[in-house]
């Protein structure tokens, strides 16, 4: 279980399980969601809760996975700008540190 900081002055956090990064990876929900410019603010957020309800809408049978990290994690009562930065930055060192695992595993 990771924390993220959820604000700027450090009184807010949200907890992040692998179980929620590896559902981010497996919908590429961060892919192609921040603009050339790499500024994260309200209108990235709204963008990643809008991808977020429109896949939990389009499918047939819902993904537990998905509802829990939408519920947990994106639409937090925490969770602003700042947070989906701290969050994205846990991913990417994340998946780091997997794919460093992974190489490890095959030598």
């Amino acid at each position: 279980m990771y924390k993220i900081q959820a604000n700027a002055s450090g009184t807010r956090s949200i907890e992040v399980s692998d179980t929620h990064l590896e559902t981010i990876k497996r919908y590429a929900l961060l892919k192609n969601l921040i603009d050339s410019n790499g500024i994260i603010d309200e209108p990235v957020l709204d963008k990643l809760k809008f991808n977020c309800r429109s896949i939990l809408e389009s499918q047939a049978e819902v993904d537990r996975n998905l509802m829990d990290l939408c519920l947990d994690v994106i639409y937090n009562n925490y969770m602003k700008a700042f947070g989906l930065h701290n969050l994205v930055l846990l991913f990417v060192e994340w998946t780091g540190c997997r794919q460093q695992e992974e190489r490890g595993e095959k030598e």
